[in-house]
């Protein structure tokens, strides 16, 4: 047994044998933000998709609630995850409406965490805007009632002030208790929203701390982004 809701513990993980993530330890307890960040080919998406038992690990193990797992996406999914991609995977020919019903949670739910969803509920989701589709996106997992939520890329092609509404959802879900695990390119606006975060470059943690620690290391950060170097002090392993 394991007191984190998600886990990773001496995790490889890759694509037809061939490991892109090395030796991966990684927690995610409950009523906490973690972030991955690194830059693009890092292993931040391949990481995700093994902890989301899309992909098998190649070395170590995936726990989730507590246990160790092997289950697929679907089988995690009924267990408490929830898992928002950077497709958004919305069913653009339904409405916004049906969209939000998907997950079995309530419609009513996701737009009391979204209200400026309502006058978009009869339009079809291919109709909104980016920024609006990441928003269903969030509601739907949100309004099922996860206890993990692991998100890829919630920021990607959208504006400032829609990523700090998206970030704020997440604060808001985990202070009531969900753990969430969080890729994103905008470091410095999650480090705002997170409790910890790690840091991959070339498959590897080359540094990891609490997100006040982090923010006072944005050389580190920059040269770990840059050239996967290792931090110069050791924060939280």
């Amino acid at each position: 047994m394991s007191d984190f809701l998600l886990e990773a513990r001496n995790l490889s993980a890759g694509y037809r044998g061939q490991a892109v993530v090395h030796d991966l330890d990684l927690q995610v307890a409950a009523g906490e933000i973690v972030c991955l960040f690194g830059p693009n080919g890092s292993g931040k998406t391949t990481s995700m998709l093994t902890l989301a038992g899309e992909l098998p690990p190649i070395k170590g193990s995936t726990w989730l609630l507590g246990q160790e797992c092997k289950a697929p996406l679907y089988e995690r999914v009924r267990a408490g995850l929830s898992f928002i991609t950077d497709e958004r995977s919305l069913i653009f020919g339904l409405s916004t409406r049906d969209n939000l019903r998907l997950r079995g949670g309530s419609v009513a739910d996701a737009i009391a965490l979204f209200p400026e969803l309502e006058p978009h509920l009869s339009r079809q989701a291919g109709l909104l805007s980016g920024g609006q589709q990441q928003m269903v996106a969030m509601a739907r997992s949100l309004a099922a009632r996860p206890k993990v939520l692991i998100a890829d890329e919630l920021s990607m092609g959208l504006a400032p002030q829609i990523v700090s509404r998206l970030l704020a959802s997440l604060r808001q879900a985990a202070d009531r208790g969900v753990g969430v695990l969080l890729v994103e390119q905008h470091v410095s606006q999650a480090l705002n929203v997170c409790d910890r975060a790690y840091i991959l470059n070339h498959g590897k943690v080359v540094l990891a701390g609490t997100a006040e620690e982090l923010k006072r290391q944005s050389t580190d950060i920059e040269a770990a982004y840059l050239f996967g170097h290792q931090a110069t002090e050791t924060t939280e392993s």
